[in-house]
């Protein structure tokens, strides 16, 4: 074990933080906050990220590989076969350690920080790592024996949220910030962040759309399309009242994004919208994007907004990451998913008045900038 005092007063130049909770795109953006804290602690340091996933393909992988405040991103299948075949296993820890290695090749590393807060996987890895390239180690004291696998560890997860005063369950950007404190790093209300890529700063340049002189551009994410997420999902009727009542308040080109199995309630949405406004004679410009765009168009596409209205799902992280006037639909109280920041606004199951009030604040919010 090291020294604390001689180890948070450290200048790392390469710094590897290992996650394996979740791939979930608002998961991972979640981190972001504490990958800005870092950066701010020592600004000259190179960060990489190393995530151990269950299989390939996440769609949020382009989106972190390409994120402004990482040097590199490695992601590592630990798990072998296929999601919804013959049951999955983690691969043998010699197996996942050598894959690690050879993504990382001979990149430098002072400082190992596993960011997950349970378990013993990661802390293995951490240790294994920081020994093969000499590097110290961080990691969270969540059980007794655990601090044993770093040179340095933070107090449980128990410990910091009552020493910040936080509620149960946390809210999920402080997640990394457990394992930050045993380096004196905090919080202190810090966002999450993101910039749009190249590729997506070149999308938004050559097909970003514009709204009609005098209208808003808004995007909607009705989103939630997976079985395990549909119960997140915002009840259509209830949606469709609160459009009506803010396009009868506010002209507004509505552009609706998703996955390419979104597409269908996309359209349902759109059509039943178009016909409830033609019965008060009233018109709104709609475009259905569900499918046709990559992760980082997407982004592109949410920063073209004036205000973006979402379920809690992926578009919602990246809209409160790229600091957009930003409306959450819940269905149910979820205070680890709430972002408590200026220009998001969180409500659970509103109603067409309440929606119209908060979309219609957050509209000027943006329009006063």
């Amino acid at each position: 074990m090291a020294d604390a005092s001689a180890l948070a007063a450290m200048e790392p130049k390469n710094i590897l933080l290992i996650k394996s909770h979740s791939m979930g795109l608002g998961d991972l953006l979640r981190s972001s906050a504490a990958w800005a804290a870092l950066k701010a602690r020592w600004p000259q340091a190179h960060l990489h990220f190393c995530m151990l996933s269950n299989h390939e393909g996440y769609v949020a992988q382009d989106l972190i590989a390409s994120h402004h405040l990482l040097s590199s991103v490695h992601f590592i299948t630990a798990k072998a076969g296929k999601p919804g075949g013959a049951p999955q296993h983690h691969l043998p820890l010699q197996t996942l350690m050598a894959r690690i290695l050879s993504s990382l090749g001979p990149q430098p590393i002072d400082l190992v920080i596993d960011c997950e807060m349970a378990g013993i996987r990661t802390a293995l890895v951490t240790r294994r790592i920081a020994q093969a390239k000499l590097a110290r180690s961080v990691g969270v004291a969540q059980f007794p024996l655990r601090r044993f696998f770093y040179d340095l560890s933070a107090p449980s997860s128990r410990a910091y949220q009552k020493r910040h005063g936080l509620s149960k369950p946390m809210d999920y950007t402080e997640r990394d910030f457990v394992a930050l404190a045993a380096l004196g790093i905090e919080r202190a209300g810090r966002p999450i962040n993101l910039r749009l890529s190249p590729k997506g700063l070149a999308w938004k340049q050559r097909a970003g759309p514009e709204p009609a002189p005098g209208h808003k551009l808004v995007v909607l994410n009705i989103g939630c399309g997976t079985a395990d997420a549909l119960i997140k999902r915002p009840v259509m009727a209830e949606l469709l009242d609160g459009f009506v009542a803010l396009s009868a308040a506010m002209p507004i080109d509505l552009h609706l994004i998703g996955a390419g199995f979104e597409v269908d309630v996309n359209a349902e949405f759109m059509e039943r919208l178009c016909e409830r406004l033609a019965l008060r004679k009233l018109t709104c410009a709609m475009k259905n994007w569900a499918g046709q765009l990559a992760i980082e168009e997407s982004a592109a596409l949410i920063d073209c907004a004036e205000l973006v209205v979402s379920s809690d799902s992926g578009p919602y992280h990246i809209a409160v990451a790229l600091g957009l006037p930003t409306l959450c639909w819940f269905n149910f109280h979820n205070p680890s998913a709430v972002h408590i920041q200026t220009k998001v606004t969180c409500m659970i199951r509103p109603s067409a008045q309440e929606f119209c009030t908060s979309a219609l604040a957050l509209l000027n919010f943006g329009s006063d900038e």
